[in-house]
């Protein structure tokens, strides 16, 4: 769906983009900004608890670092602050120079706090993050040093990750590429999954903005192969819930669902279909995208407002509500509405950002609360800032609320 149309949309969704803008500039970037920063090594805290007491002997993670990379790129293109370049030129430091490996290439999965390289192994999942984080960062500044790495690392994913007998991406590798004994750091290992879901749609994200940035053919048929990957493997065309882990061949090896999955991952691939600019296969997509949204609708919404944590077998298996499915929930149901003209859509975004306001935004201490327990707590065991909790989804959400509505008149 093309968001740039320019056709009134309700003061509604004008109202959301409103808030989205000063929710972003006014909550989450001033807590990365500010409390989140590591005033003694540089950089950003490995680990905040929810009252900000800091864990140093956490490591420093790849997908941290990239995430902030990008969530400051993106956040400049909106609003073009000198911070936010300051932000983000810090944040690729990091990840050109301490997480970067000279000898073999690619991305270092932890460092220590001190910058020490702690777990040296090549987690695909990872690399997608710093290949998405570098190409967002060049169409952001024009930085051919960033557009380079990229590249790197998309000729290193193609030699040694990418399956060419039935398409996508394997998960872990040692050091040096080789197999070794390196294991996923994002599941399935116990299940002996060779593929998984969660670093194939990263990957196809990752993709999908450096092909904005750079029309390789071999990009392209890299990007869509996985968008057919998704459709005819991992999407289960009975339920409408992606599948999580599988075998080379795409047999899948668990049968429990994530919602906020499955409502992300139907706003990326209309994405990544837009972006190859085929119509019919973007039709497709969206024809599964709608699919998707409507079960997650009926599936995976509680009473009040907030999008529930998993489910298996038509059962929720996890009440929790974690910040980033709230986050997707926003994106995917205003992709929807754009897709079908649907107001249940748009209204479901809007409540879903009402409940993030109301729940899932720590007022105290500053961005937003990982987990809300079943019970309506916050959940105290987690922690406000590690190498998993970052602003990626919740600027990402509003940087693609302002996006899609920001600019266009209320009706």
């Amino acid at each position: 769906m093309n968001s740039e149309v320019a056709t009134a949309y309700p003061a509604g969704a004008c109202d959301l983009a409103r808030r989205a803008d000063e929710h972003l500039f006014g909550h989450i970037l001033p807590f990365w900004c500010g409390p989140a920063l590591d005033r003694e090594q540089g950089g950003w805290m490995a680990w905040l608890w929810n009252d900000l007491r800091p864990d140093r002997s956490r490591p420093k993670g790849l997908v941290l670092y990239s995430r902030l990379l990008w969530t400051f790129a993106a956040a400049h293109r909106s609003r073009s602050e000198r911070l936010f370049r300051d932000m983000a030129d810090c944040a690729l430091d990091w990840v050109m120079n301490r997480f970067w490996d000279p000898e073999h290439g690619g991305a270092f999965w932890r460092l220590d706090d001190t910058g020490v390289v702690i777990d040296s192994s090549k987690q695909v999942y990872g690399q997608a993050f710093c290949l998405y984080a570098l190409a967002e960062y060049h169409r952001v500044f024009d930085s051919p040093a960033a557009l380079s790495r990229a590249k790197e690392l998309f000729v290193l994913l193609e030699r040694h990750a990418h399956e060419p007998g039935y398409g996508g991406y394997f998960e872990a590798y040692a050091r040096d590429w080789s197999p070794g004994d390196a294991k996923s750091q994002v599941g399935g290992v116990e299940l002996n999954a060779r593929k998984s879901m969660n670093t194939n749609l990263h990957v196809l994200e990752a993709f999908t903005t450096l092909y904005r940035a750079w029309k390789d053919p071999t990009l392209a048929a890299r990007l869509r192969e996985l968008i057919r990957v998704f459709l005819d493997k991992v999407l289960d065309s009975q339920t409408w819930h992606f599948h999580h882990f599988f075998s080379e061949s795409w047999k899948s090896l668990s049968d429990n669902y994530t919602f906020g999955h499955d409502i992300e991952g139907s706003w990326l691939l209309c994405e990544a279909a837009e972006v190859l600019g085929d119509e019919q296969l973007l039709r497709e997509v969206e024809a599964a995208t709608m699919r998707m949204a409507e079960v997650v609708s009926k599936e995976g919404v509680a009473p009040d407002g907030g999008l529930l944590y998993e489910g298996r077998e038509g059962k929720i298996v996890d009440a929790g509500k974690e910040w980033w499915p709230q986050a997707e929930a926003v994106v995917g149901f205003i992709n929807a509405w754009q897709i079908s003209h649907e107001p249940q859509y748009l209204n479901a975004a809007c409540r879903f950002w009402d409940y993030i306001e109301q729940c899932i935004v720590d007022r105290v201490h500053g961005d937003w609360f990982w987990r809300i327990n079943p019970d309506g707590n916050p959940d105290v065991t987690k922690p406000k800032v590690s190498e998993w909790k970052c602003p990626y989804h919740s600027a990402r959400a509003c940087l693609e609320t302002i996006r899609r509505f920001g600019t266009v008149p209320a009706s």
